[in-house]
């Protein structure tokens, strides 16, 4: 197991989770297949997937300029899945704060 890196908690995937109740998202492995996902968030929240729909993140290039000059980097790339529940089934990611 361990597909699952954590849940996406931002302003965007909020948005979609207001508009559509039974819509969550993850970040995953990037091996991770549509099936692996689905059975890892059934056993690990206890509710019916019905859909999985997923995405890679390339990395971006970032620069910016310091005191010391020009500092270059790149973000990660990651994997993202769009998880779709059963009507009435609910993940809380606030329940153990």
């Amino acid at each position: 197991m361990g597909l699952i890196v954590k849940p996406l908690v931002t302003e965007k995937m909020n948005s979609i989770t207001e508009k559509f109740p039974n819509r969550f998202g993850f970040v995953v492995r990037p091996e991770a297949n549509k099936l692996e996902i689905k059975k890892e968030i059934e056993d690990l929240y206890n509710v019916t997937v019905v859909d999985v729909n997923t995405a890679y993140y390339i990395g971006k290039n970032k620069s910016r300029y310091t005191r010391k000059g020009f500092t270059k980097g790149r973000t990660n790339a990651f994997k993202k899945a769009i998880v779709t529940l059963k009507d009435g089934d609910t993940i809380d990611f606030y329940s153990n704060i």
